[in-house]
C-alpha cells in the first residue's frame, strides 16, 4: 500500500454535495483519522467551521445551530469513542425531529478487528437512533468514487431533511497517508439555490371534514404544544376565530407572544386545569392539536381524560403521542392545514359564545391574580425569570429553554405578549444534557440574541461549552437558576414519600436532591464567562445589561428546593381561589 494517496477529488465532492444541500455549518472535532475530511470542509468558503474540543459537547453545539435555522449541519468526529459521544444528541436529533449529518471517520476495511489502536465497530453506530447510515469506500481515483460520494452524500440529505427531519451517519474510512493530493477547494456554483416549494394541498375531503366538525362541535379547543413551524401562531388566529375555539399555547409552541393576533389564547393553562370545577366545567367537545407533547402535564392527562375526539395535525410521518379515547391524525403541514381549514369553516361554527369567554375570563383571572401575588413577594422564586423576558429582553430574542424545572416554569408563568419573542428546547428525548452546547451553537448559526434558561445539574452536566463559547467568540446569556440539586424531585413522589420501607425519606437528598454544594461563580470565570450574581428585585435589569454586552454572561438566581416547592403551591392556590370566585 505503500503507493496509495489519499485524493481530494472524492471528498470535494462530498462537501460539494452539502452544499447544495443547504449545510451553512460544520462542526469539527480534532482527531488525525479525520484529518482529509476535516481539511475538505475547512476549504470551502460557503462552509463555517466551529471547532470544538469535547464531540459530546460539539453534538449538541449543532444541534441547537441546525435546530434554531432549520437547516442541515455537518458533524465531523475521528475514529473510535470519539464518535460514540455524538450518541446523545443524535438520539435528541432523532425524537426532536432535527437535520444532523454526522460524518465519522474510521480505520479502512484491512485494520478492522484485529486490535488496531482506536478501532471500533462503527457500522450503524447509531442503531435506530439516526435515520439512515451509509459507509463511502475508502476514496481512490476510480472513475466512479467521486460520482459514487455524491450520491450517497445527496440521498443522505435528502433523508435528513424528508419529514420527519433527522440525523443520519456517514462512515468515511480513510487509509494512510492522510493528508490528500489535489485541490480540496468547492466549486464556486455549489450553493443551495432556494427553489420554488409546491404549496401543500389539503385534500377537499379533509377540509369537508373539518366543516361537518365545525358545525357539530359548541365547545372546540386548539391545542399547540412544542412546534417549530413559522407562522403557526397566524394561522392558528384565524382558524381560532373561525372556529370559535380558545387556544392552549405551550411556550414552545411560540404563539403565546409576538404581534399576532393573540385573542383567543390562553396562558395560564397549567394553573387552571389544576382547578378541579374549572376542567369538570370546560371539558371540550372537539380537540384539533398542533405540534409536539405538552409541556404540562397536567394537560397531557386531560387530554388522556376528556372524551372529545382530536385531531392531530403533524406531517412528520410520526405519531406525536396523542393521547386520548378517539385520535385522527391528518397528515399536512400545520401552517397550511390551519389557513385551509380556516377558509372552509368560516360562518360554520356552531360554538358557543360562553364556551370561549369562559376560557378566557378564567386566564384573565389566572393573570391578574398572579401579578398581584408576584408583586407581594419578596422572596427569590424560580417562576421570577418567566415573568420577567418580556420586559428584560430585546424583540426577537431566541430563548433556548432548558429541560427539568426551566421549561415547566417558562410554561406555567410566561404571560402572553405582543413582544415576539422565539422559544426553543430540546424536547424530543427532554434531556438536561447538552442544553448550553445546544445555547451557544443557537448562537452562531444566527443573528438574533440568544438567551439559555437552564438549572444548576445541567450547568455542570456541559460546563466545556463555556469554554468553547468563549475560544470561539459566541456571544450569549445563560440564565442559571440555581437550586443547588435536582429540584423537579422535589414535586415528584420521591420528594415527599414517607417510606421507611424503601429508604424515603432517609435517601431522598442523596438519591434524588443531589446537593452539589458547589460555589459556580469561580468556575464559570475560570471558563470564559462574566458570572453576574442577581436577586429577584435586580434580576430584569441585569438580564437586560447582559444581553446587550459581548461575550457570555451567567446571570446567575439563586434559590431554595423546599421553599420552590411551596412557592409554587401558593401560586396554583391563588390562581384556584381567583377562578372558583368567579364561578
Amino acid at each position: 500500500m505503500s503507493d496509495y494517496v489519499t485524493p481530494a477529488a472524492p471528498l470535494r465532492a462530498v462537501v460539494e454535495e452539502l452544499l447544495r444541500h443547504g449545510v451553512r455549518e460544520a462542526v469539527i472535532c480534532p482527531g488525525s483519522r479525520s484529518t482529509p475530511m476535516a481539511l475538505a470542509l475547512r476549504a470551502a468558503s460557503d462552509l463555517r467551521t466551529w471547532m470544538h474540543l469535547d464531540e459530546r459537547s460539539a453534538a449538541f453545539f449543532a444541534l441547537g445551530a441546525a435546530r434554531a435555522t432549520g437547516r442541515p449541519v455537518a458533524l465531523l468526529a475521528t475514529s473510535g469513542t470519539a464518535a460514540v459521544n455524538f450518541a446523545p444528541a443524535a438520539t435528541e436529533a432523532r425524537y426532536g425531529r432535527v437535520p444532523l449529518v454526522l460524518l465519522t471517520a474510521d480505520r479502512p476495511p484491512e485494520l478492522q478487528g484485529i486490535g488496531s489502536p482506536q478501532t471500533i465497530d462503527q457500522v450503524e453506530l447509531y442503531g435506530r437512533g439516526v435515520k439512515w447510515f451509509a459507509e463511502l469506500p475508502v476514496p481512490d481515483d476510480a472513475p466512479d468514487s467521486e460520482a459514487e460520494a455524491r450520491t450517497v452524500v445527496g440521498h443522505a440529505l435528502d433523508v435528513a431533511t424528508a419529514a420527519p427531519a433527522g440525523p443520519v451517519q456517514l462512515n468515511l474510512p480513510f487509509r494512510e497517508p492522510l493528508l490528500p493530493v489535489g485541490s480540496l477547494t468547492p466549486a464556486v456554483d455549489t450553493a443551495a439555490e432556494d427553489v420554488p416549494v409546491e404549496p401543500t394541498v389539503i385534500p377537499q375531503e379533509v377540509l369537508d371534514g373539518v366543516v361537518h366538525a365545525a358545525r357539530a362541535t359548541a365547545r372546540p379547543l386548539i391545542v399547540c404544544g412544542p412546534c417549530e413551524a413559522p407562522g403557526l401562531a397566524s394561522a392558528v388566529a384565524r382558524l381560532a376565530a373561525a372556529l370559535g375555539a380558545p387556544v392552549i399555547a405551550d411556550v414552545l409552541a411560540n404563539v403565546r407572544t409576538g404581534v399576532h393576533d393573540r385573542a383567543h389564547v390562553v396562558a395560564h393553562h397549567d394553573a387552571l386545569l389544576r382547578v378541579a370545577p374549572f376542567r369538570e366545567a370546560h371539558a371540550p367537545d372537539l380537540i384539533v392539536r398542533f405540534g409536539g407533547t405538552p409541556t404540562a402535564k397536567v394537560l397531557n392527562q386531560q387530554l388522556e381524560a376528556w372524551a372529545a375526539p382530536q385531531l392531530l395535525v403533524d406531517d412528520g410521518g410520526g405519531w406525536n403521542r396523542p393521547v386520548g379515547p378517539a385520535i385522527s391524525r391528518i397528515d399536512a403541514d400545520p401552517v397550511v392545514f390551519a389557513d385551509a381549514a380556516a377558509r372552509a369553516a368560516t360562518g360554520e361554527s356552531s360554538a358557543d359564545p360562553a364556551w370561549l369567554a369562559g376560557w378566557l375570563d378564567a386566564d384573565a383571572a389566572a393573570s391578574m391574580v398572579l401579578c398581584e401575588w408576584f408583586a407581594e413577594l419578596d422572596e427569590p422564586f424560580e417562576g421570577d425569570v418567566a415573568r420577567v423576558l418580556a420586559e428584560a429582553l430585546p424583540v426577537e430574542t431566541l430563548v433556548i429553554a432548558g429541560n427539568s424545572m426551566p421549561v415547566r416554569d417558562l410554561d406555567t408563568f410566561l404571560p402572553v405578549s405582543d413582544v415576539p419573542l422565539r422559544f426553543l428546547g430540546n424536547r424530543g428525548a427532554n434531556g438536561i444534557d447538552g442544553l448550553l452546547s445546544s445555547t451557544f451553537g443557537a448562537a452562531a448559526a444566527q443573528e438574533h440574541p440568544v438567551v439559555g434558561v437552564v438549572g444548576d445539574l445541567a450547568l455542570l452536566h456541559d460546563l466545556t461549552a463555556v469554554a468553547a463559547a468563549e475560544r470561539l467568540g459566541l456571544e450569549a446569556v445563560i440564565v442559571l437558576v440555581d437550586n443547588d440539586g435536582g429540584g423537579i424531585f422535589s414535586f415528584l413522589p420521591q420528594g415527599s414519600a414517607e417510606r421507611p420501607e424503601l429508604g424515603l425519606p432517609e435517601h431522598y437528598e442523596e438519591l434524588f436532591g443531589t446537593p452539589h454544594g458547589l460555589e459556580l461563580g469561580p468556575v464559570l470565570t475560570a471558563l470564559g464567562a462574566r458570572h453576574v450574581p442577581v436577586h429577584r428585585d435586580s434580576l430584569a435589569p441585569e438580564l437586560a445589561a447582559a444581553v446587550r454586552r459581548p461575550g457570555v454572561d451567567v446571570v446567575h438566581l439563586h434559590t431554595d428546593r423546599a421553599r420552590n416547592v411551596e412557592l409554587h403551591r401558593s401560586a396554583f392556590a391563588a390562581v384556584a381561589r381567583a377562578v372558583e370566585a368567579r364561578a
